[in-house]
């Protein structure tokens, strides 16, 4: 009977082990979490679903936060993989899609702008333009590295700050 109990605790040890690894964030803090992934289909900015087509590059960089009673989703992805080019000689596109905590129902009154910090610590910002509720910039990712980003948001007299790393 001892054993049966002790066996028991190990296997539901084992698996809330393995469910607590898998949550947890591999690039990403606080309640957010940074992860590669591609789809084939195209990019429609006024979709809850946000598809887009980023076969060159592999594929988009997502991050996901809630802070504030807001839920921000952010995507990063090169303007090649979208198929689009810049006047600016700008290289990547990000978006950011917000919802409320409770509900889920997308705020699309939000305005923001974002600031990304380069490996050699030169920044660029950029105020956020909203397409249907879907905040978007360009940037420049001119060398490989850890670009930070942060995200000022201001919606119904609320600000808010979302910080993240981007490995590009």
């Amino acid at each position: 009977m001892k054993i049966r109990i002790l066996l028991i605790a190990a296997v539901i040890f084992a698996l809330t082990a393995a469910a607590a690894l898998a949550m947890q964030s591999h690039d990403g803090h606080g309640s957010g979490s940074g992860h590669d992934t591609t789809t084939d289909k195209k990019m429609d900015h006024g979709a809850h679903g946000m598809q887009m087509d980023h076969s060159n590059m592999g594929g988009t960089f997502t991050h996901t936060a809630m802070q504030g009673g807001i839920d921000a989703e952010f995507q990063v992805m090169s303007l090649d993989s979208m198929n689009m080019t810049s006047d600016k000689g700008e290289t990547h596109h990000i978006m950011v899609n917000l919802k409320e905590t409770d509900g889920g129902a997308p705020i699309k009154n939000a305005v923001g702008k974002i600031k990304v910090i380069a490996p050699d610590k030169t920044e660029q910002e950029s105020p956020l333009k909203n397409y249907s509720g879907v905040l978007a910039g360009n940037f420049t990712f001119k060398e490989p590295g850890r670009y930070g980003v942060i995200c000022l948001l201001k919606n119904q007299d609320e600000k808010q700050v979302f910080k993240f790393w981007y490995n590009h």
